[in-house]
């Protein structure tokens, strides 16, 4: 008569890394980081500067907004683009 062996002894459950285990934040990246800050910071200003100033109008605002944007925005593109890695 046989008889089925017993189960295999599982090891004790610890901290730390567990293979397989599932985190939800692993492949996320931080989304504030400091170029995004500057630019918020440089809004600011640019917003401080539209309410107290006579000579800085709404369309001197708005084209400043513009071409920081734009700045900012060709910036992440050009970090981007330098860790693209070729196939």
């Amino acid at each position: 008569m046989s008889t089925t062996p017993p189960p295999p002894e599982q090891p004790p459950r610890g901290y730390g890394y567990a293979q397989g285990a599932a985190n939800p934040f692993a492949g996320m990246t931080i989304p504030f980081n400091s170029e995004l800050i500057l630019y918020v910071i440089v809004e600011v200003v640019f917003f401080i500067f539209w309410l107290a100033s006579k000579y800085v109008n709404a369309d001197l605002f708005l084209s400043l907004t513009a071409a920081v944007t734009v700045g900012y925005l060709i910036s992440r593109g050009i970090a981007k683009a330098s860790r693209v890695i070729e196939q």
